[in-house]
C-alpha cells in the first residue's frame, strides 16, 4: 500500500491527510507510522483550482491584436490558427497546463475549436500534454462549419463540413473520453461560426453519449446584432430552440443577458464560465456574476485563452471577479474572498459537472494547492489574504494524492525547455 502523505503544518485549516487518492482528515491528524509528510509550514492550503474555459493553443499567439474588440481580434488572428500543426497545439498545451498547475489549477476546460484540415489528432496531442503534466482535463471538441461565403465570421480555410464534425466528435469521445483524466465535451464555437444543425445534431450526439455542452455565449453586442439579424432572435433564445439549455450545458461568458435570460439560465440549472481579464482585455462587457449565482445557475471561472489574457493563470481571476462583481454592483459587500474564491473552486467544478471536485473534506478527490503564505502571516484572514494579496506560484499541488507540483516545480514537466521550444515555434507563425 502507499504511504499516506499528511500535509503538516498548514496555517490554514490544519493538518491534512490523504490517502489512496482522497482526503481521509482535516484539521488535526493522528500521525501513525511509515506517514509521508509534506511539509507546509505557515502555508494555506485549498481545493484545486477549476478553469472552466480555456483555448491552450492560444498560448503560440499571445500579445496579439491589442487594441481590438472580439470580431476584430479573431479577424487578425484565424488565418494565424490556420497554419497550427497537431505538434505546435500539443507544445502550446504542455506549457500552458504547466503554467495552469503552477497557478493551483487542477482541472481544466480547454475548449479547442481549429481543426486545420480536420485532423483531430490534435485532441490526442492535447490529452497527451494533460496527462503529462498530471492535471484533468475538460477536452472540449470545438468546432465550426459556418465560414465567410455562408455569413459567418471565420475564413472558409478552417471550418469544417457538419457531418465530418459529428463523426469526429464521437470517434474522440471513443478513443479519449476514460471519465477520470480526460472528459470529452461536445462544444460547437459561437452562434457567429457554427449553423443550426450542427447545434442541434450535436445536442442529441452529446445527449446520446452521456456528455456534457460547452459553447461561447453572449460574449459581445457584436455577437448579439448578427444573431438578431440572422434569426431575428437574441442568443440565449437561438440556443434554447437548438436544444442547449439545461444542466448539462455551461456558456462560456454570459455577458449580455437581460434579467430575465439570468432567471433562465438559473432555471434551466446550466453554467456559466466567467472570464474577467479576458473580457476586460477586449472590452466585452462585464458578466452579471451575483445575478446568475442569486438565480441558482453554476458559475465558475476561466482563463480564456493566453492570447487575450496573457498571464493564463487562474488565480488572478478570483481577485477579478470579486473586483468587477463589486463594480457593477456599486457595492463593496457584493462578493465577498470566500464566495470569489469558490466561483474558483466549487462553482468551477459544479459548471463541469463535477460535484465531487472543489473541495476540501474528508471523502473528497485529493486535488489540493499548498499556497506559501509567510506574506500572509500579518493577515487575520487566510482566504481573504489569499485571495485580495499579491499572486503568488504554488508550493505544491496534488491531483488525486499524486503531485504533479513539488516545491514550486511541475514534476512531469521540464517547463523552461518547454517554453524554449514553444517559443521556436511562435516565432514561425510570425508574419
Amino acid at each position: 500500500m502507499p504511504a499516506r502523505k499528511v500535509l503538516k503544518g498548514a496555517r490554514f485549516p490544519g493538518e491534512v491527510a490523504v490517502e489512496a487518492g482522497r482526503v481521509t482528515e482535516v484539521g488535526t491528524v493522528a500521525h501513525r507510522p511509515g506517514d509521508e509528510v509534506v511539509p507546509c509550514d505557515g502555508a494555506i492550503v485549498t481545493p484545486g483550482l477549476v478553469n472552466t474555459h480555456h483555448h491552450l493553443y492560444q498560448r503560440l499567439t499571445r500579445g496579439r491584436a491589442t487594441g481590438c474588440d472580439l470580431f476584430g481580434w479573431l479577424t487578425e488572428l484565424y488565418p494565424v490558427w490556420a497554419r497550427l500543426e497537431p505538434e505546435d497545439v500539443e507544445a502550446a498545451a504542455v506549457v500552458a497546463l504547466a503554467e495552469l498547475a503552477l497557478s493551483g489549477s487542477t482541472t481544466a476546460a480547454d475548449h479547442h475549436y481549429v481543426v486545420p484540415r480536420g485532423d483531430d489528432s490534435v485532441f490526442d496531442a492535447i490529452a497527451g500534454a494533460a496527462r503529462r503534466v498530471g492535471i484533468r482535463l475538460h477536452l472540449s471538441r470545438g468546432s465550426m462549419d459556418l465560414g465567410e461565403s455562408r455569413g459567418g465570421l471565420p475564413p472558409d480555410s478552417i471550418v469544417e463540413e457538419t457531418g465530418a464534425i459529428l463523426a469526429s466528435t464521437e470517434a474522440v469521445a471513443a478513443r479519449l473520453h476514460d471519465g477520470d483524466g480526460v472528459f470529452v465535451v461536445v462544444a460547437p464555437c459561437s452562434p457567429f461560426s457554427v449553423t443550426p444543425e450542427l447545434m442541434r445534431e450535436s445536442a442529441a450526439l452529446a445527449r446520446r453519449l452521456g456528455l456534457r455542452l460547452h459553447t461561447h455565449l453572449a460574449e459581445t453586442l457584436d455577437e448579439e446584432r448578427d444573431c438578431v439579424a440572422r434569426y431575428g432572435r437574441r442568443p440565449l433564445d437561438v440556443v434554447e430552440d437548438l436544444g442547449w439549455l439545461g444542466p448539462d450545458v455551461w456558456f462560456a461568458h454570459g455577458i449580455h443577458l437581460n434579467e430575465a435570460e439570468v432567471r433562465r439560465v438559473g432555471a434551466a440549472r446550466a453554467g456559466v464560465a466567467h472570464c474577467p481579464s479576458s473580457n476586460g482585455r477586449l472590452g466585452s462587457g462585464i458578466c452579471p456574476v451575483t445575478d446568475l449565482m442569486g438565480s441558482g445557475a453554476a458559475v465558475g471561472l476561466g482563463v480564456d485563452g493566453p492570447a487575450s489574457n496573457e498571464a493564463g493563470t487562474l488565480l488572478p481571476e478570483v481577485r477579478q471577479a470579486l473586483y468587477l462583481a463589486r463594480l457593477r454592483a456599486g457595492r463593496a459587500g457584493a462578493l465577498s474572498p470566500q464566495q470569489a474564491l469558490s466561483l474558483g473552486t466549487e462553482g468551477g467544478a459544479a459548471c463541469l459537472g463535477r460535484p465531487e471536485l472543489g473541495h476540501l473534506r474528508a471523502g473528497s478527490p485529493a486535488d489540493l494547492v499548498v499556497w506559501p503564505a509567510e506574506d500572509l502571516a500579518d493577515v487575520p484572514e487566510p482566504l481573504a489574504g489569499l485571495v485580495l494579496g499579491p499572486d503568488r506560484r504554488a508550493r505544491h499541488v496534488m491531483v488525486g494524492g499524486r503531485l504533479v507540483v513539488e516545491e514550486g516545480q511541475v514534476v512531469g514537466v521540464d517547463l523552461r525547455a518547454a517554453r524554449a521550444d514553444l517559443a521556436r515555434r511562435a516565432r514561425r507563425l510570425w508574419p
